[in-house]
């Protein structure tokens, strides 16, 4: 693993309310967290576990707002999503790990690597980090992860369970 990724804050979320955040650490050896999006989870109060894991988890690395380029800018997305994919398109190779359909289409179209929540859950069963994705899924629907039924079948379908 020598991945780097910038990370936005649906990921981060869901993965510390889930109790998995972790996984983010096991996927990159660096996980960026662009200024606008650690403002958007500290606005959540000093008691919210997605702020305390990002204080206190200092392999997260907070990084100043970028400049956003023109062809980001045009897709009218949040700064929180922007930053994400700005960062991402600055550090070729970089993954963006981002939840949003709209800010996942705008990294299709500039070819930024992506990943979802869903797709660092199967990279961590992949690389053997968890035994079975079903029950990490189910710690995150319980804390908010929305997937289709067909898509959450498809992803247990992927990794044989």
């Amino acid at each position: 693993m020598d991945e780097s990724a910038v990370v936005n804050a649906s990921p981060l979320i869901l993965l510390s309310r889930g109790r998995h955040l972790v996984l983010l650490r096991e996927f990159a050896t660096r996980v960026l967290v662009p200024a606008p999006v650690a403002e958007e989870i500290s606005a959540r109060g000093m008691d919210d576990v997605t702020a305390t894991a990002i204080r206190e988890n200092r392999w997260m690395e907070i990084v100043p707002e970028p400049a956003v380029p023109d062809e980001i800018a045009a897709w009218g997305l949040g700064r929180g999503e922007s930053s994400v994919l700005a960062v991402a398109a600055a550090n070729p190779g970089m993954t963006a790990i981002i939840d949003d359909l709209s800010g996942r289409k705008c990294a299709a179209c500039l070819h930024l690597p992506v990943r979802g929540t869903l797709g660092i859950v199967l990279a961590a069963k992949r690389r053997g980090i968890i035994p079975q994705v079903r029950p990490v899924l189910d710690d995150l629907l319980a804390s908010g992860l929305y997937l289709r039924r067909s898509v959450l079948n498809e992803a247990l379908k992927r990794v044989g369970e």
